[in-house]
C-alpha cells in the first residue's frame, strides 16, 4: 500500500512537473508573441509619426523655396536694402511657418538683410552647422535648436540667387508643436530632437529647449532604422524609447515611456501566473485531483485575462484560423466597424475587406500561413456595416503553431484620419493655398509628363494693374481678385488643360495636344476676355487686365526651355502694354 501511495505521489508529481513545465513554456510563448506584436506596433505608430513629422518640416521648406524662386529675380541683395526687407516683411506677415522672422545672409555668412532688428541667432551660432551641410548637399538645409533672449528657435535655410534665405520659427509655436502635442499620453512622452539631441517639439511644452538623455543622442546618431532603446535614468528607473532616424537636418523621433509601462498588464499577469504553476509543483503531494482542480481555475484565469486585455481595447484584435474563418473578434469590433458584438464570429475575415483589396490580401495571406512565426504588416480598407470604407492598419502574426493562440492574430487601428492628414499634407505641398490651383512644382510636373510625348501650348498669364488693387483695397483685396479670376481662369479652359498659380498674379495654362496656334490665341481671347470683366471686391467693381504670352512647345522641346521662352513672351507683351499706341492693351503674342 505505502508503495503504491509513493508510486502514485511520484506519478502524481512527476505529472504536475510536466504539465507546470508545459504551462511556463506555453506562456512564456503568448508573451513572446504579444511582445513582438505590441513592439511592431510601437514602431510602425513611431515611424508614421515620424514620417508625419518630417513631412511638415519639409512642407516648411517648400514654403521658403517657393517664396525665394517668387522674388529671386526681384531682389537686390544689398546690405540693408529698404525694398528687400519690405518684401520679406510681406512674407512673414502670411507665412504658416515663419512669422517670426527673416534674413537674407551671404554665401561668407554675413546678414545682409532681416526682418527683426534683434532676437535672432549669431551667424556664428553652431547650430547653424546643419542647415549648411543641407545646402552644401543641394537640399534646403534645418538647422539645430538656437535660444536667443529665452526663446528657442529653429531655422530653414534655401538659395536665393547668391545669398541665403532663411526662415525662423519659435518651435513652441510652430505647426510641428501642435502636431505633437496631440499626441500627449500619461504613459508616455513624444519628443522631435535636433542633432544634438535638443527638444524642437514635445507632448510637454515646459521640456523645449532642454536636451534629453545622452544614450538617446548617441543611439539616434547610430541609428539607420527605427528601433527600441533601453536605459536606466539616474534614479535608477528603466526606460524603454522608440527611436526614428532620419528626418531632416538630423532630427530625430522619440517616444520614451518606463519599462513597466511599456510592458504593462501582459508581464505581470504573466509572472503572475508562473507564480501560480510554481504553487501547483509544490502542492503536489496533494494529488492528481487537486492540481487538476487548480488547472481549471488557472485557465479560467487567463480566459478573463484575455477578456480585461481586449473588452475595452481601443483597437481591433482578430484571431482566424488557416482559412481566414474568425474564431475570435474583441468587442471593439463592433465600435469601429458597426457590426454586433460577436456577430463576425464564424465568418470569413475577408467578407469585411473592400473588394479592390481582397485578392492581393488573400494572397499576401496564403503566404503568411505557410511561414511559421510570419508577421504581415500593411494597410488596407475594411467595409463597415453601413457600408462605408474605412482605412485600417493592421498586423497579423502567425501562431497557427502556438497552442495557446492556434490562429493568425490580427491587430487593427483605423488609420483612417492619419491617412487623410498625410493626403492632405501632399496635396497643400503641390496646390497653391489661396487659389487651391496646382503650383509652380505641379504644373512642371504635369508638363514633364504630357511634352514626351505630346505638344503643349503653353499660356503665361500675368495680370495688369493688380499692384494697384493692392495699394488702394489691401492684400485681402488683392487675395480676393485672385481667387475669382483663378475659378473664371478654371471655367475658361477645357477638361483636360492644367491651370496652376506660378506666384503673385501669374499664371499658366498648358493645353495639351494643341500644336495649332489659332486655337492657342482663341484661348488667350478668352483668357483675356475673362480679365477685361469687372471684378466685384468689397462691393465696388474693380477692372484689371491681363498680358498673355503663348509658347508652342513640341514633343521634343525641353520643359524648362518651353516654360521660359512663354514666360519671355508674357514678358514681351508686357512692356508692349506700356505703349498701347504700337500694340494695344492686354495683346497675347506667340
Amino acid at each position: 500500500m505505502r508503495l503504491r501511495s509513493g508510486i502514485a505521489v511520484a506519478v502524481s508529481v512527476v505529472v504536475l512537473v510536466a504539465i507546470g513545465v508545459v504551462g511556463v513554456l506555453v506562456n512564456r510563448s503568448a508573451l513572446q508573441a504579444a511582445d513582438r506584436v505590441h513592439r511592431a506596433d510601437s514602431v510602425a505608430l513611431g515611424t508614421n509619426n515620424g514620417t508625419l513629422a518630417g513631412q511638415m518640416q519639409l512642407l516648411s521648406a517648400q514654403e521658403l523655396s517657393d517664396f525665394a524662386e517668387a522674388i529671386g529675380r526681384g531682389l537686390t541683395l544689398g546690405r540693408d536694402d529698404a525694398a528687400d526687407r519690405v518684401k520679406l516683411r510681406a512674407f512673414a506677415g502670411k507665412s504658416a511657418f515663419f512669422g517670426y522672422g527673416l534674413a537674407i545672409v551671404s554665401r561668407k555668412g554675413e546678414v545682409l538683410n532681416a526682418t527683426r532688428a534683434g532676437g535672432l541667432p549669431a551667424v556664428t551660432d553652431p547650430g547653424y552647422a546643419t542647415l549648411h551641410a543641407g545646402l552644401r548637399a543641394g537640399r534646403p538645409g534645418f538647422s539645430s535648436v538656437m535660444t536667443v533672449g529665452g526663446v528657442a528657435l529653429a531655422a530653414v535655410g534655401v538659395p536665393v540667387k547668391t545669398a541665403i534665405l532663411v526662415g525662423y520659427t519659435n518651435v513652441a509655436a510652430t505647426q510641428l508643436q501642435a502636431f505633437v502635442a496631440r499626441l500627449s499620453a500619461d504613459t508616455h512622452l513624444t519628443t522631435i530632437v535636433d542633432a544634438e539631441g535638443r527638444v524642437g517639439a514635445t507632448s510637454e511644452p515646459a521640456l523645449i529647449g532642454r536636451t534629453i538623455d545622452p544614450t538617446l543622442i548617441a543611439a539616434a546618431h547610430e541609428m539607420r532604422a527605427p528601433d527600441f532603446v533601453e536605459y536606466a535614468t539616474p534614479d535608477g528607473t528603466r526606460m524603454i524609447a522608440v527611436v526614428v532616424p532620419g528626418m531632416p537636418g538630423g532630427w530625430t523621433y522619440v517616444r520614451t515611456q518606463t519599462v513597466a509601462s511599456f510592458d504593462g498588464a501582459v508581464h505581470r499577469r504573466s509572472q503572475t501566473l508562473n507564480l501560480a504553476m510554481l504553487a501547483m509543483l509544490l502542492a503536489g503531494v496533494l494529488g492528481i485531483l487537486i492540481f487538476a482542480y487548480r488547472a481549471l481555475i488557472t485557465r479560467r484565469r487567463a480566459d478573463e485575462k484575455f477578456r480585461a486585455l481586449f473588452q475595452h481595447a481601443p483597437d481591433m484584435v482578430a484571431v482566424v484560423d488557416a482559412d481566414g474563418k474568425i474564431t475570435y473578434s474583441s468587442p471593439s469590433a463592433a465600435g469601429l466597424l458597426g457590426f454586433e458584438p460577436g456577430s463576425l464570429q464564424g465568418s470569413s475575415v475577408f467578407d469585411v475587406v473592400h473588394p479592390q483589396d481582397r485578392n492581393q490580401l488573400q494572397a499576401q495571406f496564403r503566404d503568411l500561413v505557410g511561414e511559421r512565426d510570419g508577421l504581415l504588416r500593411r494597410e488596407c480598407r475594411m467595409i463597415t456595416s453601413d457600408g462605408r470604407p474605412r482605412w485600417f492598419e493592421f498586423t497579423a502574426s502567425n501562431q497557427l503553431h502556438n497552442p495557446a493562440l492556434t490562429g493568425v492574430v490580427i491587430n487593427a487601428r483605423d488609420v483612417t484620419q492619419a491617412r487623410a492628414f498625410q493626403e492632405r499634407l501632399a496635396h497643400e505641398a503641390r496646390h497653391d493655398s489661396l487659389t487651391g490651383l496646382p503650383n509652380r512644382r505641379r504644373m512642371r510636373d504635369a508638363l514633364g509628363e504630357t511634352l514626351p510625348t505630346d505638344g503643349v501650348a503653353i499660356l503665361y498669364v500675368d495680370l495688369n494693374g493688380f499692384k494697384p488693387v493692392n495699394d488702394r483695397y489691401g492684400h485681402n483685396a488683392g487675395d480676393e481678385l485672385l481667387r475669382q479670376f483663378a475659378q473664371r481662369l478654371s471655367r475658361a479652359v477645357r477638361d483636360q488643360d492644367v491651370v496652376s498659380r506660378v506666384g503673385g498674379d501669374e499664371f499658366v495654362i498648358l493645353m495639351p495636344g494643341v500644336e495649332n496656334e489659332a486655337t492657342a490665341r482663341a484661348m488667350a481671347d478668352r483668357v483675356r476676355a475673362e480679365a477685361d470683366l469687372p471684378f466685384e471686391i468689397g462691393g465696388e467693381l474693380v477692372s484689371v487686365g491681363a498680358s498673355v504670352g503663348v509658347n508652342l512647345a513640341r514633343p521634343d522641346s525641353d520643359p524648362e526651355d518651353a516654360l521660359r521662352d512663354a514666360d519671355q513672351t508674357m514678358y514681351a507683351v508686357k512692356q508692349a502694354v506700356a505703349a498701347p499706341r504700337k500694340v494695344g492693351r492686354h495683346r497675347a503674342q506667340a
